[in-house]
């Protein structure tokens, strides 16, 4: 179905994860189908094509012809249902080990993932690194579907020894997302919008009853503002006025507002917030927005404007969290392009040589200033992609954890361009707007000799 065109604010968004072939697909479809949300002439089109010759739901989600050939999920199927009480936003991933970048994508926006596993084969590597992954996008909600209860004869010590096992993996991740085991079948519809007679023992929610209570992500609109300028509108001629275009990872705007833009960290206050419709009387997170502000600065793509009292940590030097997405090795030490929010800079990686799906802490060190928040603390001013410069490839997602990490200390040996460049980057790590202004203009006075 298409996407609504207005998302309430009680929306839902949701991923499926999991190993190959334990059913993620055919749940899809399930939800799909007993929620009503399928038109008729869809059904029409998969009927019969089933390896039996019956109903196949996964084929309402495995949309690619290589996928439907194959039966297996290739891509990220974005699919949008509805119930009286919310909205839902679902992201089918794939679960061959080959796939798991499209993984990684489906679950970073998500509130919560559905993890699957098959009832008759207990937890698999996969499920144990799409588990992972999850908890370290900061996935707050883990959903296991203990799924394919029907071929177990919906036998409790099956499901409680995988739980249990479960559990005891779960113990040594860092994070700890909410849990929630339920038993279904999806083929058959068990557990998915009403209660399976054959499940007597299991007291909880069917997993429609459980999407329906979990609480959506919490609004980012009272978060400290981040505004990523992507573009700036340069003035028609016979007009003065620039404008500014982002949109807003965090926050709430309105005409009055005082703002600093990093990395000058000069300070100024909105005028106008323009939109499609006109101008507004405030904007919040995540709405696309154009600025006009009260002064005139130097603003480019890249820079970020903030409250003056709550700014984003300037740093060079900081510990992310890779998940390595590329067939061609991590080398350590070898420059890579850092695209966080709207600005890209030179990075080389500091730490283990990573293959394929492989994760890891590492030190990150740009030759330019970023502007981070933890990823704990918002997703987006937390998140950046590592981009291959040779191939174009993204290499790598990398998650913010630590911003303070000291400078590593300048060799004994430096150029003149060097040691500018090295005073540059301790200069950005002063926060405090006044010492920043009077050092950045010693050091332009340094440089004009």
């Amino acid at each position: 179905m298409p996407p609504p065109t207005h998302l309430p604010k009680d929306t839902l968004r949701l991923a499926t994860a999991g190993s190959v072939d334990d059913g993620k697909s055919t749940l899809i479809g399930r939800l799909l189908h007993d929620t009503q949300s399928i038109h008729e002439d869809h059904l029409a089109a998969i009927a019969n094509k089933g390896i039996t010759g019956t109903l196949d739901l996964a084929l309402l989600t495995d949309g690619l012809r290589a996928e439907r050939e194959q039966g297996i999920t290739i891509d990220v199927a974005y699919r949008y249902f509805s119930t009286p009480h919310r909205h839902f936003i679902l992201a089918d991933t794939p679960g061959h080990d080959q796939y798991t970048r499209n993984m990684v994508t489906g679950a970073s926006t998500a509130d919560a993932a559905i993890l699957l596993i098959d009832a008759t084969k207990g937890i698999l590597p996969q499920t144990r690194h799409h588990a992972t992954i999850a908890t370290l996008l900061g996935v707050r909600h883990l959903i296991i579907a203990i799924n394919k209860m029907d071929l177990a004869a919906f036998a409790e010590p099956i499901f409680n020894t995988t739980r249990q096992a479960f559990l005891d993996f779960f113990q040594t991740l860092p994070q700890e997302p909410t849990l929630h085991f339920i038993p279904l079948s999806a083929l058959t519809g068990d557990n998915i919008t009403t209660p399976s007679p054959h499940t007597p023992w299991y007291p909880g929610p069917t997993l429609l009853q459980l999407l329906e209570k979990l609480p959506a992500q919490p609004s980012l609109a009272t978060d400290p503002l981040r505004l990523p300028i992507q573009l700036v509108l340069r003035p028609c001629t016979g007009d003065t006025t620039r404008a500014y275009a982002g949109q807003l990872a965090a926050g709430t705007l309105r005409p009055g507002d005082q703002v600093m833009v990093l990395p000058s960290r000069q300070t100024t206050t909105i005028d106008q917030i323009l939109t499609p419709t006109g101008p507004v009387p405030h904007a919040e997170a995540p709405q696309s927005v154009t600025l006009t502000l009260n002064t005139h600065l130097d603003i480019g793509r890249g820079d970020l404007l903030v409250p003056p009292t709550s700014p984003a940590t300037i740093t060079t030097h900081f510990l992310a969290t890779l998940v390595w997405l590329d067939a061609q090795p991590l080398t350590p030490n070898r420059r890579y392009l850092l695209k966080h929010t709207t600005r890209t800079v030179p990075a080389t990686v500091i730490g283990p040589t990573l293959i394929l799906n492989q994760i890891a802490e590492v030190e990150i060190q740009t030759t330019q200033p970023l502007y981070l928040d933890l990823y704990t603390q918002n997703r987006h001013t937390g998140s950046f992609i590592l981009i291959d410069p040779v191939t174009n490839a993204t290499a790598a997602a990398g998650m913010v954890r630590k911003t303070n990490l000291p400078i590593p200390p300048a060799p004994e040996t430096l150029t003149s361009e060097e040691a500018l460049d090295h005073l540059t980057r301790l200069i950005d790590h002063y926060t405090d707007p006044q010492i920043h202004s009077l050092l950045t203009q010693a050091l332009n006075a340094i440089k004009a000799r």
